[in-house]
């Protein structure tokens, strides 16, 4: 569980009672904030944020259509990008327009995604980077932070991290086994299937204990069966204290585990509330269906109900 916060997520998820439901709205207990990240490639505006903040200890899902620049907000804010707005030492934006967004209360501007995931915020992609030669284990093992093992000269004198692999291993073993594949830990993780991938992705990002994790359309490519897995360790994430902000286009899925909902289009938030709430906005509806309002964007009614309690007893 994260240490930033003591509140259960239940508490958490009370507060968001209170958040006027508008764009940019500002959140009781903010672990992103996020301002002036614009991102332009050409003459096209891919990203033009202005404010955002995502509020900790919660599940909160990004959407949009394609092309509302979901993907590339992630790729800025990780260390992925550079925002075309940030500030520059001759010329750029003004101060107090140039792009500046914090993490758990640090800046983190200019900051490489390395540096942004060891402080705490982890993400995965839309297009699985699991490396295919090797195996499942050993994939494990890459997400472990600060081993002791990567100097250069401790490399050579094994008391030194010899305990510590020993337990980053035994970690790896018990997140394998909650995500049913602690069989295929010897097998390369290129015979896993898509699905299976994406399952070793969120395991090996929980290797390095984040505060919060980012999930970039987990359920693209997933079979039912383990989109259903996927749904219920989501959800267990959010209540052991990690802060959850994923990118999907499946709104059932967005409406059955959201506690919070960002939308944008065209690079911009234009909605934010609870699910049931953004579904009916009209402005959500214009960006995703244009003339053809009708269309429901999410009914429960088609959607299996997780039993998170199955996910949780297979952890044990």
């Amino acid at each position: 569980m994260s240490n930033a916060t003591q509140k259960s997520a239940a508490e958490a998820r009370a507060e968001l009672k209170s958040v006027p439901q508008t764009p940019g709205a500002p959140k009781p207990d903010a672990i992103l904030v996020v301002d002036n990240i614009v991102r332009d490639f050409g003459g096209n505006r891919a990203v033009d944020v202005d404010h955002v903040e995502v509020q900790r200890g919660v599940i909160t899902a990004l959407i949009g259509p394609n092309g509302a620049g979901k993907t590339t907000f992630f790729n800025l804010i990780t260390g992925f990008d550079q925002p075309s707005s940030a500030k520059k030492m001759f010329g750029g934006p003004s101060a107090d327009k140039a792009a500046k967004w914090s993490f758990n209360g640090k800046l983190l501007g200019n900051t490489s995604a390395a540096s942004v995931a060891k402080s705490g915020m982890v993400r995965t992609f839309q297009l699985t980077k699991a490396l295919s030669r090797l195996t499942v284990m050993q994939n494990m093992l890459l997400g472990a932070k600060d081993q002791r093992g990567e100097s250069f000269l401790a490399a050579f004198v094994k008391p030194l991290w010899a305990a510590q692999e020993k337990a980053n291993i035994e970690k790896a073993e018990d997140l394998l086994k909650r995500f049913k594949l602690y069989e295929k830990k010897d097998d390369l993780a290129g015979s896993l299937s898509g699905g299976q991938k994406k399952l070793l992705e969120m395991a090996r990002a929980l290797m390095s204990d984040p505060v919060m994790i980012m999930l970039d359309e987990p359920m693209a490519g997933v079979n039912p069966a383990l989109t259903q897995s996927l749904l219920g360790h989501i959800q267990s994430l959010r209540d052991e204290g990690t802060t959850v902000l994923f990118v999907e286009h499946d709104m059932h899925m967005v409406r059955h585990i959201s506690d919070w909902v960002i939308v944008m289009a065209e690079g911009r938030v234009v909605a934010e509330g609870p699910a049931d709430t953004v579904m009916s906005d009209q402005a959500v509806i214009d960006a995703y269906l244009g003339a053809h309002h009708d269309t429901d964007l999410g009914d429960d009614s088609l959607l299996d109900t997780v039993d998170v309690a199955v996910v949780k007893k297979e952890k044990k």
